[in-house]
C-alpha cells in the first residue's frame, strides 16, 4: 500500500524497492497487522503482547555516535558515549538500504517534545507493525493528513531487528547494534527486537540538541 507523494520519501535516506511502505498507518490498523503477521498475540483482555527476544531491555554495550566534525567537540566520549567512525557507519547502512529492497515497511511521521519552539520532527522507519504502533504512541503524533505529506524530518530512525552487524567487521560491540549519527541525521538500530531503543534514541538526540540551544 503505497500512500501519497511526500515532500520527503524514503530516497531521502537511500531506502528504494520497498515491496510496500504503510504510511502512518493508525493505532487499529497497526495491531491488525501486527496480528496478521504473527508478530504477537492478543491477551485475554485485549492488548497485543510481543516478545522481544533475547534484549528485554536496552543494550547500551551496543550504542555508538559517529565521530564526525559536526559533533565530535561537543560529545563527552568514553564508556557511554562510545565513538563509531563514519566509514563504519556508512557501511551498515549500505548493506541496510540493500537488505530492505522488496521488504514490507511501516512508517510513522511524528514529533519528539510538545513545545512547537523546540520540538524537532521525527520518522520512523520499522520492519514490524508492532514497532510502527510502539513509536505512534512513544512520539507525538503528526494527526494532520495535509501536513503528513509535507512533513520534514530532521531526524530518521530506521529500526530492522532481523538485520545484524558483524562486530569483527563492522566494529560493532555484537550483531546488535545502535548508531547515531549527528552529521546524516540518521538513527540506524538492527539485531534487537527490543522497541525501546527507538525512543531512547531520539532522546539522547534531544539530550545532545536542546543544550546547544541553551534548553536543559
Amino acid at each position: 500500500m503505497l500512500q501519497g507523494e511526500r515532500k520527503v520519501g524514503l530516497d531521502a535516506v537511500g531506502i528504494e524497492g520497498a515491496a510496500a511502505v504503510h504510511w502512518n498507518l493508525s493505532v487499529a490498523a497497526l495491531y491488525e497487522e501486527a496480528v496478521r503477521r504473527r508478530e504477537g498475540v492478543i491477551s485475554a483482555d485485549g492488548p497485543l503482547v510481543c516478545s522481544t527476544g533475547q534484549h528485554t531491555g536496552r543494550s547500551p554495550n551496543d550504542r555508538f555516535l559517529v565521530r564526525e566534525a559536526s559533533s565530535e567537540a561537543h560529545v563527552a566520549w568514553g564508556k557511554v558515549n562510545r565513538a563509531i567512525e563514519p566509514a563504519a557507519f556508512d557501511g551498515i547502512l549500505s548493506r541496510m538500504q540493500a537488505y530492505l529492497r522488496g521488504k514490507e515497511l511501516f512508517v510513522q511521521d511524528c514529533w519528539a517534545g510538545a513545545d512547537p519552539s523546540y520540538r524537532l520532527p521525527v520518522r520512523v522507519v520499522t520492519e514490524r507493525a508492532w514497532h510502527s504502533l510502539f513509536a505512534r504512541h512513544l512520539f507525538i503524533h503528526e494527526a494532520d493528513a495535509a501536513a503528513q505529506l509535507t512533513h520534514q524530518p530532521e531526524f530518521t530512525v530506521i529500526d530492522v531487528p532481523s538485520f545484524t552487524a558483524t562486530a569483527a567487521t563492522d566494529h560493532t560491540h555484537s550483531e546488535t547494534f545502535i548508531l547515531v549519527n549527528f552529521a546524516r541525521r540518521l538513527v540506524l538500530i538492527g539485531g534487537t527486537n527490543y522497541a525501546g531503543e527507538m525512543k531512547k534514541s531520539i532522546f539522547s538526540v534531544m539530550n545532545y540538541l536542546l543544550p546547544l540551544r541553551d534548553v536543559m
